[in-house]
């Protein structure tokens, strides 16, 4: 049985064709014993991060390319040898995708007189086309690629594969072009075969019964065992896959990311920089003199800045927030860099991280450990963020700065209309089962719920709509723009990743998900928009001009006890984050009298806590109807400003640090995993190394085992405690207005 390397594969990164993710295509090819595996989306890289990190869980070779088909020219698969072609393959994929709107591409012959060195390519000819036309673009590609150009021969049990066999391997010998075996694998198993038909369809907008030979005439294109594939393809042509994949020794590891460098002054390093801006902020935050503690923050938080080397991405966070408060646009920084003291001085954050209980942990912002740079949110005038927008464009240009891609997947819904439509089902079922299931994401949804809504639950039809459905749920769909999300780089961002254009005009975004970028080391910085700003900063602005006196976020009077009185009233229609009807009816049962009541407000109505069931103990426990327990003596630190109840995720995180013994940043890792054990699951190795550890110390396993469904409920939009400050701040904002300047709000 010969050794093979797959160097043609589609993931479901080629949406609406790959019908296997990069887990399950990994998977298979590591259990069939190939020796690597070539992830070739159709002009895209954007599944090659997560293809990367499905190749190191499985511990087998990736190889990064991408299917490209020339304008009338001929079709090329492009495999990454080196760190030259890594940055010629996303130098071609942007020339070709800038050039097209949204969602399409269009490469030229003369996209390929830049150099290709570092790119082998396998052509895929058609025989259908004529000869001399099929010698021509074989002599352009040798030409062009000259020893690094291979014949590619797809067979695939046809009844013709004799012949195709005999014509592809003249047409290399009459070239002088080697020939290799490849699959033009479109899923991992052949039980796929039914859901990349349906996403034919789909791709086509037409019906499977109608799709005709726009499917594939069987199942095999998928990762074959070996042996099938001994009994298809002569042994050279898959010797030669090896050969091929033996050359391919690019790893991301190769690529080096730079912050910009240019916001640095002469005389001045970014780290004495960084500094020198600290203090001056210091200065005007605490003109009295900085405090002990608050000194204590900035000296830590600028060496771990330091060693990080993160000091060109708070220089840039910076200039992006001075440029806004030079146009006065109302800005604040929020999320886990209101845990930082350096952001409070800075100014890109409004909240002083020691107001309220001081419990925020910067290790949830950044940590000696974590690999990846911090994750700074800063929101903007909604009506006036695109002004900021523009400005970074300007300031880096367009090859240097991008929106980052959100891919946006199948949920029930979607995936029951498309596939229902294909399927043939009229308008009025499809619309009456997306109503009945449209929310389901596991199993098929239960028999009397079908019923109900007049389906037949045992119907061959409606059983394949949802089989195919359940397959499509989770699959990307398409790559969409993050509403801020900014990557900004020294270097030319298409030698990172394929910049593409966005759908709004004077937009460009790279092609890789947000979720995507820590684990290759980018800067992203989250210039977002809310209303609320808009209404604050106009607020402002009517009492300077009535009042005669200056107001900012950061100056109104602290601890009003009006201002609390009118919202234990639930008085709160207008103001930020505590009107809706589950917020006024949750405030006089909790009566806040300090910011940090507020902070747990902000928090505590939201699907997170009321999962975990942590809502009603908090609040028996803040009326007194029954006592204040803490499990032990060294939680009590972690959960005394919550009465004993986990709120928080840093409190999670603090639990896991004093009672598991975890590091800061295994902690965060265990954050990392609640945030996405609903979409990925993760959180298995966490209960067992919890469980083991804290059973060790004592803990009982009921308290254990409530922990953790308390941790799950995290995972349901459960607010961290820095983000909940941030937003805090703008409730008591918005509040002290409505009460002390109504008109004016």
């Amino acid at each position: 049985m010969s050794d093979y390397a797959e160097l043609h594969c589609l993931s479901n990164f080629s949406f609406q064709r790959g019908a296997s993710s990069a887990k399950e295509l990994f998977e298979r090819a590591k259990r069939h014993g190939y020796q690597a595996l070539a992830i070739t989306d159709e002009c895209t890289l954007a599944g090659i991060v997560r293809a990367w990190q499905a190749a190191q869980e499985c511990e087998l070779p990736l190889i990064i390319g991408s299917e490209i088909t020339l304008e009338n020219g001929p079709k090329v698969v492009l495999l990454v040898e080196d760190l030259a072609g890594y940055q010629a393959l996303c130098g071609l994929i942007t020339e070709g995708r800038r050039r097209s709107k949204k969602g399409e591409y269009r490469l030229l012959r003369e996209d390929f007189l830049r150099p290709v060195a570092g790119l082998l390519a396998l052509w895929v000819p058609d025989l259908d086309q004529r000869a001399e036309v099929l010698h021509e673009q074989g002599n352009w590609l040798r030409q062009t690629f000259h020893q690094n150009l291979w014949l590619s021969v797809q067979l695939h049990c046809g009844p013709d594969d004799s012949l195709r066999l005999s014509r592809l391997l003249a047409l290399a010998r009459s070239l002088d072009i080697p020939a290799v075996a490849s699959g033009d694998v479109h899923m991992h198993a052949r039980g796929r075969r039914a859901l990349q038909d349906t996403m034919t369809a789909i791709r086509h907008h037409t019906t499977v019964a109608e799709a005709g030979h726009r499917l594939f005439p069987n199942g095999e294109r998928h990762l074959r065992p070996r042996a099938v594939l001994a009994e298809v393809y002569p042994p050279d042509l898959l010797a030669e896959t090896l050969m091929i994949a033996r050359r391919c020794t690019f790893d991301f590891a190769q690529l080096k990311y730079e912050y910009p460098r240019e916001l640095v002054p002469e005389g001045h390093t970014a780290s004495t920089w960084l500094r020198h801006l600290t203090e001056e902020g210091a200065r005007q935050r605490w003109p009295a003199g900085t405090p002990p503690i608050a000194r204590q923050n900035i000296n830590h938080e600028l060496e771990i800045i330091g060693k990080k080397h993160y000091e060109s991405y708070f220089l840039t966070v910076h200039d992006i927030v001075r440029f806004a408060r030079q146009q006065s646009i109302l800005c604040q920084g929020r999320g886990s860099a209101a845990n930082s003291t350096v952001c409070f001085a800075l100014g890109i954050t409004e909240l002083d991280p020691s107001r309220g209980k001081g419990q925020l942990l910067f290790a949830r912002f950044i940590s000696e450990e974590r690999d990846e740079p911090p994750d700074i949110d800063v929101d903007f005038e909604h009506e006036r963020r695109e002004e900021v927008l523009q400005y970074v464009f300007r300031r880096y240009g367009r090859g240097r700065a991008a929106l980052t891609a959100v891919a946006s997947t199948y949920h029930g819904a979607g995936a029951l209309r498309d596939v229902a439509r294909v399927l043939g089902l009229p308008p009025d079922q499809i619309n009456a089962l997306a109503d009945c299931c449209g929310r389901w994401t596991d199993n098929l949804p239960p028999a009397e719920r079908l019923k109900e809504s007049g389906f037949e639950p045992d119907s061959p039809i409606l059983r394949r709509v949802l089989t195919l459905a359940g397959e499509l749920i989770g699959f990307p769909r398409h790559l969409s723009q993050h509403p801020g999300g900014f990557v900004i780089s020294e270097q030319p961002l298409e030698t990172l990743v394929p910049v593409e254009n966005a759908a709004m005009a004077d937009r460009t975004i790279i092609q890789w998900d947000k979720d995507d970028l820590d684990l290759v080391g980018l800067l992203k910085v989250d210039i977002l928009a809310l209303g609320m700003l808009s209404a604050l900063r106009r607020t402002f602005d009517l009492v300077t001009r009535y009042r005669g006196y200056d107001l900012t976020i950061a100056s109104i009077p602290a601890e009003d006890a009006p201002t609390y009185e009118m919202i234990s009233r639930a008085d709160t229609i207008g103001v930020f984050q505590i009107e809706s009807r589950a917020q006024m009816s949750m405030l006089p049962r909790l009566q806040p009298r300090t910011f940090y009541d507020l902070v747990i407000e902000v928090a505590i109505v939201r699907p997170g806590p009321i999962q975990g069931d942590m809502v009603h103990p908090y609040l028996r426990r803040r009326n007194g109807e029954e006592p204040v327990t803490y499990p032990s003596e060294e939680l009590k630190a972690v959960f005394e400003r919550t009465l004993g109840v986990p709120l928080f995720q840093e409190q999670v995180m603090q639990l896991a640090i004093v009672a598991a013994d975890y590091t800061a940043g295994e902690a965060d890792q265990l954050r990392r995993s609640m945030a996405a054990w609903k979409r990925h699951g993760g959180l298995e190795p966490h209960y067992a190394r919890l469980s083991k550890r804290m059973t060790e110390k004592g803990y009982t396993k009921a308290f254990i085992d409530r922990i953790f469904e308390q941790i799950k409920g995290f995972g349901s939009y459960g607010f961290p405690e820095s983000h909940a400050a941030s937003f805090a701040l703008l409730t008591y904002a918005s509040c002290w207005l409505k009460c002390h300047e109504p008109a004016a709000f």
